[in-house]
């Protein structure tokens, strides 16, 4: 797994060394209420670490789920969301941004970045991903990013069972995409391979 630059951003694989400033930047109701379920509420102290060292950095390790620190390159050294995607059925990317950099395109930017990783690093044929109908800011990434809705469905959140619709995308219609995408959100470069 590599990091991964955008034109406003770096995308870093996380380490354990991010814990502190995930326990710092999530735990906002504004954040956790549009996430599955399985996030504890009121987050806990060592949430955080819990999350990387027995969650995210084992499936990074099985290869079942890949998980960036989101950070600006104005500021590298602080973190500001997180980026994930795995190897799910019907839930193959997740992202949350700290409530004071949101309605920025940050989510936008990184969910583009590794999209692009999803088909063109890891090879996958179509990408999919849950949004609560009642959350507008996550529901047009995907509309921007040229995804359709295939299918409504309900899903068990932090705020409690809310109606929701699949979103998808196939390989080719995001390379079409792509192709054409604006400067501030492409191309996406991995590190050490500038010619992407």
């Amino acid at each position: 797994m590599t990091p991964l630059e955008t034109y406003r951003l770096i995308l870093t694989p996380l380490t354990l060394a991010d814990a502190p400033a995930i326990q710092a930047a999530f735990p906002a109701w504004e954040v956790v209420r549009w996430l599955a379920n399985v996030v504890p509420w009121p987050y806990p102290d060592d949430g955080a670490e819990t999350f990387v060292s027995e969650i995210a950095l084992p499936a990074m390790a099985a290869g079942a789920a890949w998980h960036w620190s989101i950070r600006r390159k104005a500021e590298p050294g602080r973190l500001i969301g997180v980026v994930t995607l795995t190897d799910k059925e019907d839930d193959n990317r997740g992202f949350w941004i700290a409530p004071e950099w949101q309605r920025q395109g940050f989510a936008t930017e990184a969910s583009a970045a590794v999209t692009d990783y999803w088909f063109e690093g890891l090879g996958k044929p179509v990408l999919r991903v849950p949004k609560a109908i009642a959350n507008p800011a996550s529901r047009r990434v995907s509309e921007k990013q040229g995804m359709r809705v295939v299918r409504q469905l309900e899903l068990p959140l932090v705020s409690g069972t809310q109606a929701a619709e699949l979103w998808e995308i196939d390989r080719e219609t995001w390379r079409q995409r792509r192709a054409s995408a604006e400067p501030m959100s492409g191309p996406i470069r991995v590190k050490g391979d500038l010619d992407r």
